[in-house]
This record gives C-alpha cells, sequence and structure tokens, in this order.
C-alpha cells in the first residue's frame, strides 16, 4: 500500500512569486543524503510540493511530499525525520 509522506518543509521569505523562490531551496534538498534517496525510492511522478502562508512570519511553508509504500515510509521516517524539530 502507497501513503503520501511529508518528506522535506521549510521556511521561505515573502516574495513576488513563490513558484520560483522554491526551486532553488527544493534543488539544494534533492542533493542531500535524504533527498537522493526519496528521488530513487518514491513512486515515479509523485513527488509533489505545497506552500501556503506562515503563520508565524510573513512568508511561505513549504512542504515536500511523495508516496512511499509503506515499509520505505517507516524507513524514511526512522532515518531521515529529525523529530521534535520543524
Amino acid at each position: 500500500m502507497l501513503v503520501r509522506t511529508p518528506l522535506h518543509e521549510f521556511s521561505m521569505g515573502d516574495n513576488d512569486d513563490p513558484d520560483i523562490y522554491v526551486a532553488a531551496p527544493i534543488y539544494e534538498w534533492q542533493q542531500t543524503e535524504a533527498g537522493q534517496w526519496c528521488m530513487e525510492n518514491c513512486e515515479p511522478n509523485s513527488i509533489t510540493y505545497q506552500y501556503g502562508a506562515n503563520p508565524y512570519n510573513f512568508g511561505y511553508r513549504v512542504v515536500i511530499s511523495g508516496m512511499l509504500r509503506e515499509d520505505l515510509a517507516t524507513y524514511f521516517n526512522l532515518k531521515y525525520k529529525k523529530f521534535g524539530k520543524s
């Protein structure tokens, strides 16, 4: 069974076009060990990003998510997630 799993989150400052400014932080994440693992193990074309207003500042909160098998989602959460931090 596949589950949509949050893979990475980050904050971004206020700007005119968030779709353009989000590209650099996403690319930087893709170059990390966790990002490479996600690119290899998520279902093809399932990695997406969503953004919305950040309630703590005048910017955006961006969440990257992807579809993983349940066993791979568990592995990802145990190996790469930093629990207790946002």
